[in-house]
């Protein structure tokens, strides 16, 4: 089986199995998703969710956090781990949306890239989400479980795996795709423990499995 095909068919029974997919991180604005995914490294979205209701109580806007002291975004985000070059990062970029956005998260992917803290991860993240583009979000689920599915070849870097889904993903399921790989690495297919493949939906494709047939 090829990998557009046995993508197409991972597709629709992910989208049975999960038909209410999307982000876990808490926003209603752009600007705050920048924020949140840059606290979520090395942390848990349920964690981010709390955090982030604080640090919006004493700075509730871009230039309110633009004009915060360093520390002082460090003080309330330092439960998320990292929390100086979190802090760091967060500043820079609210100054630079402010400065050169007039506020505003730009809708350009390179733009987004452009900005501190920001890498292709959360740039995707953000196109897919908020602006509703096609986008490859490749996060620690989606590399281990597009290697198991077979759908790319012992790649683990995240812009190589991005590169190589983009070539067989239609355009159209890129976000949600990667959005349900999170929903079914948590539950079924996950990592710390021994996935649970005698309830998973896509045992009979899976190329770790044993069971599906080697892709081209």
């Amino acid at each position: 089986m090829r990998k557009k095909e046995l993508a197409k068919q991972i597709i629709a029974r992910l989208k049975e199995e999960y038909p209410d997919t999307g982000c876990t991180l808490d926003y209603d604005d752009a600007w705050k998703l920048l924020v949140s995914v840059r606290l979520a490294a090395q942390c848990t979205d349920a964690r981010v969710n709390i955090v982030v209701q604080d640090l919006y109580k004493k700075f509730p806007d871009v230039n309110a956090l633009a004009e915060a002291e360093v520390e002082e975004i460090e003080e309330i985000v330092k439960p998320c781990g990292l929390g100086h070059s979190k802090a760091r990062d967060i500043s820079a970029c609210m100054k630079r949306l402010r400065d050169e956005y007039e506020g505003k998260v730009p809708e350009d992917f390179d733009a987004l890239l452009s900005l501190p803290g920001v890498g292709r991860k959360s740039a995707n993240l953000v196109m897919g989400d908020v602006f509703g583009k096609p986008a490859v979000v490749t996060d620690t689920h989606c590399i281990r479980l597009v290697n198991r599915m077979g759908l790319v070849d012992g790649i683990k870097e995240p812009k190589k795996v991005e590169m190589a889904l983009w070539k067989i993903l239609p355009p159209e399921e890129t976000n949600d795709f990667c959005h349900r790989l999170v929903d079914h690495g948590r539950e079924v297919c996950t990592a710390r423990t021994k996935p649970h493949c005698e309830v998973c939906c896509l045992s009979d494709l899976c190329a770790k499995k044993g069971l599906g047939k080697k892709t081209k």
